[in-house]
């Protein structure tokens, strides 16, 4: 359905040019959602398939380590889309020993997504309401290193940003003035809260999605915060046990016709045609995410079963192959103080591991050497 501009331009003048900034109009939409074709079947398949997520994820043996690498997987994806060439293994190189295998901004980053993630989840998870005000504190840790850490991190914008082009006049897309912004938040923030009506929550989020990106209330960040959303936003309501659904792969497969379909609902107000691809973006990355589970879940068996056969030192190399399941890529130092074992143990633990397989050394060093979980890492970095 084609409703027309969602929102109004206002003409502004600044150092003498003109140009067009877009003010939305609130949520929900007006006239209100067509609910037809397509769209119910649609929602109510997502709804199976985040379902079928729920229950996977809570017959792993470790769900909060499939949670813990997914977030990386997520935060890794979602700065490439801003244009970071870091990779899951550079953040997990940096993470454990603080080398960076990328340019080290790239890597922060990255680094900062995650740490922007768990603040968020551990605010909602102690009762804290999904907020503009929590919104604010997310961006901080968000911003709070390496680019974008002198763009007011934490705080709603005073001057006018755009999306593309190199000022107002030749941008792609210029969001509301200063002026307006906090009216905007604070009718995006009582949608939030379901006022003035509650809706259903994949609509929702997506909704929400499209507004957000749309007010554009930081100086930098907006991409990655309101990617972020939609994770904190399920969550929130339910729909998931553990935070384990992001969009982050879907949209970057799919850039340009998400960029187009934002603009669309804008200018078109074609708000059912953006919600048919987004609850389409839900389903397939919970199909995909289960059967990322599922081949997770049967790796550890399979890998875990050559090292019961190891006799008398299955003992130890278990031991560091718990620590290989949380730190796939691990020094012999590192994997010694984690698993509480002496060096040489150690050593000699990934020795038996290398020999059958499981991990490989990436060094070829006496001295300092590396491994790697291989084939963790290969199920992981799909589409990264």
């Amino acid at each position: 359905m084609r409703r027309g501009k969602t929102g109004t331009y206002r003409v502004v003048s600044s150092e003498g040019e003109k140009y067009r900034a877009f003010i939305p109009s609130p949520l929900p939409p007006d006239p209100p959602l067509r609910i037809e074709r397509d769209l119910p079947y649609e929602n109510d398949r997502a709804l199976l398939s985040l379902g079928r997520l729920d229950s996977v994820t809570t017959l792993l043996p470790d769900p909060e380590l499939f949670l813990y690498m997914y977030v990386r997987k997520e935060a890794v994806l979602s700065a490439q889309i801003e244009g970071t060439q870091s990779s899951l293994s550079d953040l997990l190189l940096f993470e454990s020993d603080g080398e960076p295998g990328a340019p080290l901004d790239d890597i922060r980053e990255v680094s900062n997504y995650v740490a922007a993630l768990d603040h968020g989840l551990k605010r909602l998870r102690g009762g804290f309401p999904l907020s503009l005000r929590l919104l604010r504190e997310i961006h901080s840790v968000l911003l709070s290193k390496g680019r974008g850490s002198k763009r007011s991190p934490g705080e709603f914008r005073k001057t006018q940003n755009w999306v593309g082009g190199t000022r107002p006049g030749n941008a792609l897309f210029v969001p509301p003035p200063p002026d307006v912004l906090i009216e905007c938040l604070g009718t995006f923030e009582k949608f939030l809260h379901d006022h003035p009506a509650r809706m259903p929550v994949l609509i929702k989020a997506g909704l929400a999605h499209v507004q957000f990106e749309t007010i554009h209330p930081f100086l930098d960040g907006n991409g990655r915060l309101g990617r972020l959303l939609i994770s904190l936003l399920l969550f929130n309501e339910g729909v998931l046990q553990q935070p384990i659904l992001y969009l982050s792969l879907y949209l970057k497969q799919q850039r340009d016709e998400y960029y187009r379909l934002l603009q669309a609902v804008r200018t078109e107000g074609t708000w059912e045609e953006w919600l048919e691809f987004f609850i389409d973006g839900i389903r397939q990355t919970a199909d995909q995410c289960v059967q990322t589970a599922r081949s997770l879940a049967a790796m550890f068996q399979r890998d875990r079963d050559k090292i019961q056969r190891l006799g008398k030192a299955a003992g130890s190399a278990f031991r560091v192959y718990e620590v290989l399941k949380r730190r796939p890529i691990v020094s012999i130092g590192k994997a010694a103080a984690d698993a509480n074992l002496s060096i040489p143990t150690a050593d000699k633990s990934l020795g038996h591991l290398e020999t059958m397989g499981i991990v490989r050394e990436t060094t070829q060093k006496s001295r300092g050497r590396r491994y790697v979980y291989g084939d963790y890492l290969a199920l992981l970095n799909e589409g990264t």
